[in-house]
């Protein structure tokens, strides 16, 4: 079985939010096409509390995009961004969420960053994706949201060291930096991912 995987398609990463992805609002209605083609829709949601250690303002000194070492590992100073029940971390309202069947939430531990969708930065904990998506028995994920070169592609590497086949729909995501999403890319292909287009999903 199939599934389409929604990452992060939230107020806060579309244009006019605090970490705005450029063209973020551009895929929200090939997203609500995709659904259709899939028996199992589930979504990730940023969900951090107001004190969360990633965000720039949190340290006192420091500037937004500016790398920190927090628990031994880089760690990217980010604007306050899916605050817990704020605005910024609702999904879209474009977005169509009636097939949405369940949702994983991610970054709520103040201590650690989240950009995958089965566990935090430092693979402490799990949110629980791997093991619904296989007692559903999903074989093959496809990826699509914001954004493409850390969210999206986290979530890509980590689907395919649980075992899945793992697929990113490349005009249905976007990154904040072109050039690190082109990276990104050539990593999902050598870690054994596909990249196709939404005109080729089945």
């Amino acid at each position: 079985m199939k599934a389409l995987v929604i990452i992060d398609l939230q107020n806060d990463f579309i244009p006019g939010g605090s970490l705005a992805v450029p063209g973020g609002d551009e895929i929200v209605p090939l997203i609500n096409k995709l659904q259709h083609k899939f028996d199992l829709v589930i979504a990730t949601q940023d969900w951090h509390p107001l004190d969360h250690s990633s965000f720039a303002e949190n340290h006192p000194g420091k500037k937004e995009y500016e790398i920190i070492k927090l628990n031994e590992m880089d760690q990217i100073l980010w604007p306050v961004h899916c605050v817990q029940n704020s605005k910024g971390a609702e999904f879209n309202s474009e977005l169509n969420s009636k097939k949405i069947e369940a949702i994983f939430r991610k970054g709520t531990n103040k201590e650690i960053d989240s950009y995958s969708g089965f566990y935090d930065n430092a693979h402490l904990k799990s949110t629980g994706l791997s093991g619904y998506l296989k007692d559903k028995r999903v074989s093959t994920l496809y990826f699509c949201g914001l954004a493409a070169e850390y969210c999206v592609y986290f979530s890509i590497i980590d689907a395919l060291k649980e075992g899945f086949e793992a697929v990113l729909i490349e005009d249905a995501t976007r990154a904040i930096s072109q050039d690190d999403f082109e990276n990104a890319k050539k990593s999902i292909l050598h870690a054994g991912g596909k990249i196709i287009a939404t005109s080729e999903v089945e």
